[in-house]
C-alpha cells in the first residue's frame, strides 16, 4: 500500500492536480481501519486508498473536500471557518464529541468518536490527519501581455497569489514584470492555454482587443459546458465596454453555446480613470471582492 501511495502521490504531483491525503494516526476500540491507512481525496472525491469505507470515509471524504476547497476559493482556513468546533488540546482518547484542530494553513486533525459523530456502531474512535497538497492559495490566469496587463500584473505580484500571463508575443511577455509568483506562458495561440487553465482559477482575456477575446471565450465556454471543469470558474472576465459585453453574449449566442457560465464584461469596480494602472486598481479590487465572496460561499456550502 505505501508504495504504491507514494506513487500516486508523485504522479498527482507531477500532473499539477491539487489533492488532499488523509491519515488515520490514532485509533481506540474497535475500528474499520487501523492506524496508518491513508487515502487520497481531489474536489470530486476519493481518487485511492481507504479509511475505512462506510459513513467514516464518507465523513473523511468531506473534511478532506472542505480543506480542499476553503484554499480553492482562495482563503487560508482558519479556526473560525472550519466545519468541525475547534481544540488545539483535543485527543483520541478523551474526544466524546467531534473535533478539529488547526495545524497549519494546510493541515487539519479531526478526532472523531465513531458511535456519537459519525453513527456508527462499533464505538471506537479515531484521530485522521489530513493535509492539502500541490495547491497554489490563488491562481490568477490572465490572457494578453499589453499594458493593463502589465499593470494589473504589477500590483498582483505584491499579494498572496499566483500569476499566469499566457501570450504569443515574446516580445510583451518580456515586458511583464517578474516575480517568484509569476509564470510567463508562450504560445503559439491563446487557445492552446485553454485546456491547461486551472480548475479553480480566475480567469481574465484581456488581448488586443474583441477579434482575439472572442475565440477563447467561446473555447472556454464550450470547454465548461462538455464538463471541463466541473465547477464554473470562480471568475471569468473580459476587459472592455458595455458595447462589447452585449457583442460577446450575442456570440456566445450564435454558436449555440448554453448561457450558464456567467462572465464579467466590462472587469473591474466602477471606479478611476481609463489610465491603466487605475484599471489595475479597479481589476484588483474586484477580484479580491469575488475571492472573498466565493470563500464565503464555499463554507456555507461545506456546512450545509
Amino acid at each position: 500500500m505505501s508504495g504504491a501511495f507514494f506513487q500516486k502521490v508523485e504522479e498527482l504531483t507531477a500532473a499539477g492536480r491539487s489533492f488532499a491525503s488523509v491519515t488515520i494516526v490514532d485509533t481506540t476500540g474497535s475500528v474499520p481501519q487501523d492506524a496508518g491507512a491513508k487515502m487520497l481525496v481531489d474536489s470530486g472525491g476519493r481518487i485511492f486508498g481507504t479509511v475505512g469505507g462506510g459513513k467514516v470515509e464518507a465523513r473523511a471524504i468531506k473534511e478532506a473536500q472542505d480543506l480542499l476547497l476553503q484554499f480553492m476559493a482562495g482563503a487560508a482556513v482558519s479556526p473560525s471557518s472550519s466545519s468541525s468546533s475547534s481544540s488545539s488540546s483535543a485527543s483520541s482518547s478523551s474526544s466524546s464529541s467531534s473535533s478539529s484542530s488547526l495545524v497549519s494553513s494546510r493541515t487539519r486533525f479531526c478526532d472523531w468518536n465513531l458511535q456519537k459523530d459519525v453513527g456508527m456502531t462499533c464505538g471506537g474512535s479515531v484521530r485522521l490527519f489530513l493535509e492539502v497538497h500541490n495547491l497554489t492559495n490563488w491562481t490568477i490566469v490572465i490572457f494578453g501581455a499589453g499594458h493593463c496587463a502589465a499593470a494589473l500584473i504589477a500590483l498582483l505580484a505584491r499579494i498572496d497569489c499566483a500569476v499566469i500571463c499566457v501570450d504569443h508575443r515574446s516580445e510583451w511577455l518580456e515586458k511583464i514584470p517578474t516575480g517568484p509568483r509569476v509564470q510567463k506562458i508562450l504560445v503559439d495561440s491563446y487557445l492552446d492555454y485553454v485546456a491547461r487553465i486551472p480548475s479553480q482559477a480566475y480567469v481574465l482575456l484581456m488581448t488586443m482587443g474583441h477579434s482575439t477575446d472572442k475565440p477563447i471565450l467561446l473555447a472556454i465556454l464550450r470547454r465548461f459546458n462538455e464538463g471541463f471543469p466541473l465547477r464554473r470558474y470562480p471568475y471569468l472576465g473580459v476587459i472592455g465596454s458595455k458595447a462589447k459585453s452585449h457583442r460577446l453574449h450575442m456570440d456566445v449566442a450564435e454558436a449555440g453555446i448554453p448561457d450558464n457560465h456567467p462572465f464579467y464584461c466590462p472587469i473591474g469596480l466602477p471606479l478611476g480613470s481609463n489610465d491603466p494602472q487605475e484599471i489595475a486598481v479597479s481589476i484588483t479590487a474586484q477580484l479580491l471582492q469575488e475571492r472573498d465572496k466565493n470563500f464565503s460561499e464555499t463554507s456555507s456550502e461545506s456546512k450545509s
